[in-house]
């Protein structure tokens, strides 16, 4: 079934091979759903979570997304962002995307925590929508040697978090995703 699912365009898309944890509003699990349908149409509320690093001076590691991207690809995303698989922990699935998106391994890295969750929805563009409960997990590098996956990232760029956070529209030519805008005006410690 998964290869029968499209893209805006019909064609069939890589998401189309993966499946996202279906969740209520209190994120309890509600079974599998194909990735790329709880992406389209009106969406389906999905599993997901944004990871923030740190270094020792508390700036933020700001990711751009792969152009490539089917949604907010060109974006400035909060470093990591995705979906655990079913049965994986928030914090196991961070750990594989620090790894798989920017070559960080855990000796790199200390104090990886969950510090909120949140519901959103928005549409971008015609290409889909994102319906998740977001997790949002934080953590600090001590080792900020980077290999960074061109697949999933174009740029990277530390940032002063408190000028960030403090004054967001110095840095709205960098068009930020929704769920990092999202936690970050949230910013639970």
């Amino acid at each position: 079934m998964a290869s029968q699912s499209t893209d805006a365009d019909g064609l069939a898309h890589e998401n189309a091979k993966q499946n996202v944890v279906a969740v209520d509003a209190d994120d309890t699990e509600r079974g599998l759903v194909n990735r790329l349908e709880a992406h389209t149409g009106d969406g389906i509320r999905h599993r997901a979570f944004t990871a923030l690093v740190f270094d020792r001076d508390d700036n933020i590691l700001l990711a751009q997304r792969a152009p490539s991207k089917r949604l907010w690809g060109t974006y400035w995303d909060g470093t990591v962002a995705s979906h655990p698989v079913q049965g994986q922990s928030q914090e196991e699935a961070t750990r594989e995307r620090l790894e798989d998106e920017l070559g960080v391994t855990p000796d790199q890295y200390e104090d990886l925590r969950l510090t909120d969750r949140f519901e959103y929805k928005r549409y971008f563009e015609n290409a889909g929508v994102e319906h998740e409960v977001c997790a949002v997990l934080k953590l600090t590098l001590v080792d900020t040697t980077l290999e960074p996956d061109e697949e999933e990232v174009a740029g990277l760029m530390w940032v002063p978090y408190e000028r960030l956070y403090s004054h967001p529209e110095w840095y709205r030519q960098l068009r930020l995703c929704p769920w990092f805008e999202i936690a970050m005006r949230r910013d639970v410690a």
